[in-house]
């Protein structure tokens, strides 16, 4: 079993063999790793974390919490494609909520605090964080960044939130662990990974921290914390 979209990357590229269960892993169809999500084929099937489709999702919400957010800064990685796809998804729905998306690549690291503190030179504006190896390392610098340039954040797991962060939007971490013990029982009593079928989410959790909201000096619209699955006070 392997978690993360570069670990199974590796494992795709040492053998098309060994039967391997995944877990936390993007597209797993836009990064070529697996046929379809129907009829993975090869070696190779699991649960894939999130779609790009949740790229425009992050963005509506954050429109929601924050109505006079009229610029976003999004950070995201340029190696990994599911990454770029929650971009151009973002991209794509930003027009309609009146919004200008600035793309910020984390791939390489340098740079990610000045982009950001001069993106935050202009009023109104927001970040969003997507679930790249950088991000999630760093996550408490750039919770950090978030607070000292004031701006209302969106993140992609409830352990943002519950450290520091705004708002998150994502599948629940636990829940999505139970699936791949099933699937390592059925392969080892015979059935091919191959033929099972790739699963999405079944379960999302939206975390909403108050705290952060009132540090920001943001007034939340009072509706949107009663839609989360948790509030932080």
């Amino acid at each position: 079993m392997v978690a993360t979209t570069p670990a199974l990357a590796e494992l795709y590229r040492l053998t098309s063999t060994i039967p391997i269960v995944f877990i936390q892993v993007g597209d797993p169809v836009e990064s070529g790793l697996v046929a379809s999500l129907a009829r993975p084929g090869g070696n190779i099937t699991g649960f894939q974390s999130f779609d790009a489709a949740i790229g425009g999702k992050w963005l509506g919400l954050l429109k929601e919490a924050a109505p006079k957010m009229m610029r976003v800064a999004l950070l995201y990685g340029s190696d990994i494609p599911v990454i770029v796809a929650f971009l151009r998804a973002a991209e794509a729905l930003a027009t309609s909520l009146g919004v200008a998306v600035t793309p910020v690549d984390v791939v390489g690291g340098g740079g990610i605090e000045q982009s950001v503190a001069a993106f935050s030179g202009q009023p109104d504006g927001g970040l969003i964080v997507t679930p790249h190896r950088y991000t999630l390392a760093n996550r408490q610098s750039i919770i950090a960044l978030a607070a000292r340039h004031r701006l209302p954040a969106m993140y992609p797991l409830r352990i943002f939130a519950a450290k520091g962060g705004l708002i998150s939007y994502g599948f629940d971490v636990i829940d999505q662990w139970r699936g791949p013990a099933t699937y390592v029982d059925r392969i080892l009593r015979g059935e091919k990974p191959g033929e099972l079928p790739v699963q999405a989410p079944t379960k999302y959790e939206l975390v909403v921290n108050l705290k952060t909201a009132n540090a920001l000096g943001l007034s939340i619209p009072p509706a949107f914390p009663l839609r989360a699955d948790e509030v932080i006070e």
